[in-house]
């Protein structure tokens, strides 16, 4: 089996972020592998809907959650010393960015939290379920637990 290279951390901002982020962190450490980031901004939809407009047509909201969302990866980067250049905000469903990005990146290992789903969230799928699907690389889901 070859060692890890290039890791992957899926950062979704969530408490249990930290301890996921120790956990790829600590793995590239160990194999001394370069360690990534990453965090999708899900689109947001700006349209009529049946109840009429719900966000004023003149907000971009997007634009907001986009530089929200590099400030807090920036943070995690300069903690896990992660370079700029390394530090990846996209804009699309999570389950699809991640994988996408994996590829494009060679990524040998994508680490990411693990929710545990009971009733409806069994049903209708987790980012972590679907990226261990369609990732052509290792998945390393970190189990988070529930408070």
């Amino acid at each position: 089996m070859k060692p890890y290279r290039h890791i992957l951390l899926a950062a979704d901002f969530s408490e249990h972020g930290e301890l996921v982020a120790e956990r790829a962190k600590d793995l590239a450490d160990r194999y001394e592998a370069q360690l990534s980031v990453l965090h999708a901004v899900d689109n947001l939809p700006v349209t009529d809907s049946i109840y009429g407009p719900i966000i004023p047509f003149d907000v971009n909201i997007t634009e907001q959650l986009i530089a929200a969302a590099k400030e807090k990866l920036d943070k995690i980067g300069e903690k896990l010393g992660i370079e700029e250049n390394r530090r990846w905000v996209e804009v699309g469903s999570p389950k699809l960015e991640i994988v996408r990005v994996a590829e494009e990146e060679n990524i040998d290992l994508i680490v990411l939290g693990s929710h545990s789903r009971r009733g409806l969230g069994v049903l209708l799928g987790s980012t972590a379920s679907s990226v261990i699907l369609h990732a052509k690389c290792d998945v390393l889901a970190v189990r988070l637990k529930e408070d």
